[in-house]
């Protein structure tokens, strides 16, 4: 999803596409070592957008842990190497807030990190994501004089849109609810039941606006990142701005959808963090701001969900 926001953001902004180094999953295993480096080694890239991951929501997370911490653990790093080994110079690193602990001080900042547990519902992939930023920080460290490279990381929010996966247990929230509504539209079923008590507050981001703040702060002069961050805490968070309740994001994914029927929540199921609003004044400060609201982008996202269930 993020990947293919990125390539739309860097076409519309006037790169020519055949410059653009492309893979699916099927044509390139970014788990596999041997791959990943014959892969950097026959296409030597100027610039990497390390948007790759698996992800997937509370139940995934809960059913698959050594899935999510081994395979984004092991893309992070045959990447970030491989990209090291064949003189890539710029790499940005796509990672979480799940990073921050949970009962960070809302909203989180940058500085929160390493600070307190973190979520147990997804902890092994908050953990891969930790390493993740650790890396580039610490190939910065070590190679920056010398090979003069500049490894960058942004912790997105809450990411939904075009591409999303809308798979009934293993996606995100709104591609879960999206799917959710329709289907109870189409059956006229009386009722949709959510889990959790609904009261959690959580941010929600349009991709594209994420594609376009990791295109700002890949662009950004390096005198200018290193000004905003600290070479041991370098992310930069990229959020909305406002969080809502998810009773309010029910309410809105029901109406976004046409769905005129009731919504429970069944309080046994886990609600995850109390509340998880990012602090995104560092890349304001910088000159980016989010665009898409709420409603324009749920909008937007129930047209995909149809287009790719239509086909």
């Amino acid at each position: 999803m993020v990947g293919s926001a990125i390539v739309r953001h860097l076409t519309q902004s006037g790169i020519n596409a055949e410059s653009l180094v492309l893979k699916t999953h099927q044509e390139l295993d970014l788990t596999d070592q041997a791959a990943v480096q014959s892969f950097f080694a026959r296409e030597k890239p100027d610039q990497v957008y390390l948007a790759a991951a698996k992800v997937g929501g509370i139940h995934a997370n809960n059913t698959y842990p050594a899935d999510f911490i081994y395979q984004n653990l092991m893309v992070q790093a045959n990447v970030i190497q491989a990209a090291f080994q064949n003189g890539v110079q710029k790499l940005l690193f796509l990672g979480s807030s799940c990073i921050y602990p949970k009962l960070a001080p809302q909203p989180m900042t940058e500085s929160a990190l390493l600070t307190g547990p973190l979520e147990p519902t997804n902890e092994p992939y908050a953990v891969a994501k930790i390493a993740g930023i650790k890396l580039c920080e610490s190939y910065n460290r070590q190679h920056g004089a010398s090979h003069g490279i500049d490894y960058r990381s942004v912790m997105p929010t809450n990411l939904y849109g075009p591409g999303d996966n809308y798979h009934p247990q293993n996606s995100h929230v709104i591609p879960a609810l999206i799917r959710r509504f329709h289907e109870a539209k189409v059956n006229n079923a009386p009722t949709v039941t959510i889990w959790g008590s609904g009261t959690p507050k959580r941010e929600f981001l349009y991709v594209d606006d994420m594609a376009a703040a990791s295109v700002f702060v890949m662009n950004l002069p390096k005198a200018v990142y290193d000004q905003h961050t600290t070479p041991m805490q370098s992310q930069i968070n990229v959020g909305y701005g406002t969080d809502i309740t998810i009773a309010e994001l029910a309410q809105a994914v029901s109406d976004s959808t046409g769905y005129q029927g009731n919504i429970d929540f069944d309080t046994t199921q886990p609600d995850g963090s109390p509340r998880k609003l990012m602090d995104s004044t560092r890349l304001n400060a910088l000159g980016w701001q989010a665009q898409v609201n709420l409603e324009q982008g749920l909008a937007l996202a129930y047209q995909d969900f149809i287009q790719q269930n239509s086909l």
